[in-house]
């Protein structure tokens, strides 16, 4: 024979305003621990950049003097800019298929060290 639990609706009301009353008391709680946590990170940030200021004089690269120096127009080791032929040249790198080599490397019995 199996029970079944009869609840009034005075009963029912009762027990879902105690589980609305405790669900809106944990999300008040969890809405002040993620307050205090962003708080907490609002307070490293400013730290951060607070020691960053005075640690460093020159933190942006377009003021550091060596960057003028280096994209001078006349005498710039990259006169012609950040984009031109000369930092891309440098810069860009190509593919080579390597795996022939390193195969030869593996049955010669060497070790890659990577």
């Amino acid at each position: 024979m199996e029970k079944t639990l009869l609840i009034s609706r005075r009963g029912f009301i009762k027990i879902s305003a105690i589980a609305t009353g405790y669900v809106i008391l944990g999300l008040n709680f969890a809405g002040k621990a993620a307050a205090e946590a962003f708080g907490f990170i609002g307070l490293r940030q400013k730290a951060a950049y607070e020691a960053d200021a005075k640690v460093y004089k020159l933190r942006k690269s377009q003021d550091n003097p060596m960057v003028h120096k280096i994209y001078d127009k006349q005498n710039g080791f990259l006169h012609d800019g950040p984009c031109g032929e000369k930092s891309h040249h440098l810069l860009h790198t190509h593919y080579r298929d390597r795996s022939a080599v390193i195969s030869a490397l593996k049955k010669a019995g060497g070790k890659l060290k990577i």
